[in-house]
């Protein structure tokens, strides 16, 4: 699972998901990218469920000491966030088994920031790459420019950003989530954003990522759904996005919405 936030809208939560649907108790790998409570708000809440988390991946170049200094100084620490704090101080065992050698062919690659260039969890969001065949999407958490830029500087980030096929736009398609240098490396055929309806100026950034879709791709992807190509996929309008790939890479596109 990659993230733990849960959807105040529709009272979606992962943890009952995992717990009454999947009729799961365990947990194989938690991904947490940001340790900002939008990305964890149902964190807490896998514990009260039962399920026991057998690997937590976050950005572990950031000491528990510090960690805990930053989410004191932004706020009050929720149930939430104590338990990110817990897991970040006791999670540092090795891996008994290691993501690519259980996933059945998807690997994983992640990058990330570390202290003392920054203090801040979005620039220190961990930035994950997941791969199945040919298809590889990238997950960057809140990463805002600033830190865009910073992994730029690295000459194995670049090389991964090559053949990314889908970006989830970073910090919910905001306007500071967003860098323009990162589309000379990266030329994804198609940006999800997982966002709310439009509340700030800062938001209204559909346009741009899809132009940068445009550059390469002009048609888009099809969305199966729909039969309409597009460029751009929003939580927002389309509700949840499905990608069903195959071991060649290949893709299919369903939505929630059928407009």
């Amino acid at each position: 699972m990659i993230d733990s936030g849960d959807n105040s809208t529709t009272g979606w939560k992962p943890s009952t998901y995992i717990r009454r649907y999947l009729n799961r108790g365990v947990l194989d790998y938690l991904f947490v990218t940001n340790a900002d409570l939008d990305h964890i708000s149902d964190l807490n809440n896998l514990w009260r469920e039962g399920i026991a988390v057998s690997t937590f991946i976050r950005n572990r170049s950031v000491s528990p000491e510090i960690m805990a200094i930053i989410k004191e100084v932004s706020g009050e620490l929720t149930d939430d966030i104590r338990r990110y704090l817990d897991l970040h101080a006791s999670y540092i065992h090795p891996v008994g088994t290691p993501f690519d050698q259980n996933m059945g062919g998807i690997t994983v690659r992640t990058f990330w920031n570390s202290t003392p260039r920054f203090y801040d969890t979005n620039n220190l969001s961990l930035v994950v790459f997941f791969k199945f065949g040919a298809f590889k999407i990238l997950f960057p958490g809140d990463l805002e420019e600033d830190g865009w830029l910073a992994l730029l500087e690295q000459p194995a980030f670049r090389a991964e950003l090559a053949d990314t096929t889908v970006l989830v736009a970073s910090h919910h398609g905001r306007e500071n989530g967003y860098c323009d240098a990162v589309f000379d490396f990266c030329q994804p055929r198609a940006i999800v954003m997982s966002d709310k309806a439009i509340v700030h100026d800062t938001q209204e950034m559909t346009q741009a990522y899809r132009q940068r879709v445009n550059d390469h791709w002009p048609k888009g992807v099809l969305v199966a759904t729909t039969s309409k190509q597009r460029r751009v996929l929003t939580t927002r309008r389309d509700g949840w996005i499905q990608f069903n790939v195959n071991d060649r890479g290949d893709f299919t596109i369903y939505t929630e919405c059928y407009g």
